[in-house]
């Protein structure tokens, strides 16, 4: 693959992990009593959106990264928005802390509530932020990285207590570390193609199609049929804004795979609530949940 191609790939899933936590930090204040804070973060997360509707043509980029690549080159000046978001949104972080690092009600609702202990977690499969905060340094993105991770210089946080408000600590400090991530992506962006020259895997370029008929049948036999695959299976996994998001496939040969089974960290992680929950007050549930952080989808997948 291009490494043109994977360093864009870690700028737009570090993007996402940023609006993905400022969706669990709106709702997560919003729910414990801070209504300011769901505001902010919104305001922040609909920027992103706007980042990924200039470069993907969508707010959600679900065709963006496709196989040898992405989809296609970021437009001119979008890096040196993504810049200019990442400044801001370093400030906007302690802005957020500043209402909620001294708010009582917030402290005396996360403090010492819900703590489950680190071996508890690594028995029920636990990943991301809820199993680093119990004090355990698993990140994909660190012990095997992927797309080119291993050529930035960032750490992996984590916690002491395993409760509520080191769960909260740990996915502030993430936030973080995402825009170190992020600056030295766009900072170091090499030149060249992001997306393999392979036909037999990636689309012919858009302007190839009205003057060349081999790229023609190239796409047209690409989007109806695919590609084949020898035979064989093979798991892959990320590091998702909530845990280990992986991907299981088994092929026979064809061009369609005869097996396909998600691992999703929301339904993995929901294991720890039950122990999250006793010995604790019906309305540290709140708590519990919310920074819990589940994605209903991935928990019904």
């Amino acid at each position: 693959m291009p490494q043109r191609g994977q360093y864009l790939r870690v700028i737009h899933c570090e993007l996402t992990r940023l609006q993905s936590h400022l969706v669990w930090l709106g709702t997560s204040a919003l729910d414990l009593g801070a209504i300011s804070v769901f505001w902010y973060c919104f305001r922040e997360r609909d920027k992103v959106l706007d980042l990924f509707e200039s470069s993907t043509g969508q707010r959600m980029h679900t065709r963006y990264v496709q196989v040898g690549g992405v989809f296609e080159d970021i437009p001119l000046g979008w890096d040196r928005k993504v810049l200019e978001f990442v400044a801001d949104m370093e400030e906007r972080i302690g802005q957020y802390e500043a209402l909620l690092d001294r708010n009582e009600i917030f402290l005396r609702r996360t403090k010492g509530v819900g703590t489950v202990d680190r071996q508890t977690l690594l028995d029920l499969g636990v990943t991301g932020p809820l199993l680093r905060a119990a004090g355990e340094p698993w990140d994909l993105r660190k012990t095997t990285p992927y797309s080119s991770y291993e050529h930035f210089d960032f750490k992996i946080p984590i916690g002491t207590t395993g409760d509520c408000y080191d769960r909260y600590r740990v996915r502030m400090a993430e936030m973080r570390e995402s825009c170190k991530i992020i600056r030295q992506a766009i900072e170091g962006l090499p030149e060249g193609p992001c997306i393999t020259t392979n036909r037999k895997v990636a689309l012919p370029p858009r302007h190839e199609l009205a003057t060349s008929m081999e790229a023609l049948i190239h796409h047209f036999k690409l989007v109806t049929e695919g590609f084949r695959v020898p035979p064989g299976e093979v798991y892959l996994a990320i590091e998702g804004p909530r845990g280990e998001l992986g991907c299981f496939v088994v092929a026979d040969g064809s061009s369609r795979p005869a097996r396909v089974h998600m691992r999703d960290p929301s339904f993995v992680n929901l294991q720890a609530l039950r122990a999250m929950a006793q010995g604790g007050f019906v309305a540290d549930m709140i708590a519990n949940l919310a920074m819990l952080d589940p994605i209903l989808g991935g928990i019904d997948r």
